[in-house]
């Protein structure tokens, strides 16, 4: 047991405050940056309550079961397993999507490339049609077909699509998305479409051993790893997908924060793009690289 000797009541007095503060204290010793929130989540989750009542209630006593099966959970997140795959939920433009340790979990960030995709598609005719590359957990493709109800959807994914699929059906979006099994480099992509959009593997490969414990540790190498410096997956989108758009249609990618230079490289040198755009997050960082096929 890797918890600080306060366990099961021992310098607690059994209250959902105690724990909570209890909890906080090992993840800060954890290195856990945000501790006091983890541990709301967690235990308000495990608690199958929202955070609000239990914060609302801090006098409400633990049984035994519930302090055992609360320390199970917080003795995880020490280990730094993100709190992602010990609920099981993760929330993205406001709606819970289902993760595991298959897919990558949703970023906040990542909404930065639902916006661009949205602003591009804002004068297209239905029915709009839209490619996502490597769509994992299946939020893009499911935010998108919630927010365009007229378009229709492929989502190419080479190891995760049971999720994807439960999540597509959780929000009521089957009918407007086909999923699609295999490795996006490989299988033929089924155009043409207005928009195509990616978050691919973007970290170098020799940094993945420096990322932090819930990234190295939990999420799958597949989704993150780019290749010797990180660009493999946008030298075979950008030129391929020129291939499957339709005129002036739109690519919107991802990229990782010091990438934009390089990945504006690739849209140049491809020279069927024009409109080459860098979009930067809420932190400031870049974030979204997205471009328009020319008109002939």
């Amino acid at each position: 047991m890797l918890l600080e000797e306060t366990k099961l009541g021992l310098n607690r007095d059994g209250t959902v405050y105690s724990f909570l503060n209890w909890a906080s204290q090992n993840f800060l010793r954890a290195g856990i940056a945000s501790h006091r929130l983890d541990a709301e989540i967690l235990i308000a989750d495990g608690l199958k309550i929202s955070r609000t009542k239990l914060m609302t209630h801090p006098e409400r006593i633990l049984d035994r079961a519930e302090e055992q099966m609360l320390c199970s959970r917080i003795e995880r997140r020490v280990l730094r397993e993100p709190v992602s795959h010990i609920t099981g939920i993760q929330e993205f433009w406001s709606l819970e999507f289902e993760v595991n340790e298959k897919v990558l979990t949703p970023r906040p960030e990542t909404e930065i490339l639902i916006e661009q995709c949205l602003k591009a598609l804002r004068k297209t005719p239905a029915p709009v049609r839209i490619l996502d590359l490597g769509t994992g957990s299946g939020i893009l493709p499911i935010v998108l077909a919630k927010e365009i109800p007229q378009s229709r959807l492929t989502a190419i994914e080479k190891s995760a699509l049971e999720i994807a699929r439960k999540n597509a059906t959780h929000h009521a979006v089957t009918d407007q998305i086909r999923f699609v099994s295999g490795d996006l480099m490989k299988i033929d992509w089924q155009g043409p479409y207005h928009l195509i959009v990616s978050n691919p593997p973007y970290i170098e490969s020799e940094n993945l051993l420096t990322c932090m414990p819930e990234v190295r540790q939990y999420e799958p190498v597949l989704a993150l790893d780019g290749g010797e410096d990180g660009l493999d997956y946008y030298r075979y989108i950008v030129p391929m997908a020129w291939e499957q758009l339709e005129k002036n249609g739109w690519l919107v990618l991802e990229i990782g924060h010091n990438q934009a230079s390089a990945v504006v490289d690739i849209f140049a040198d491809c020279s069927h793009y024009q409109d080459i755009q860098v979009i930067q997050d809420y932190s400031g960082y870049d974030r979204v690289v997205l471009a328009r096929t020319m008109n002939g």
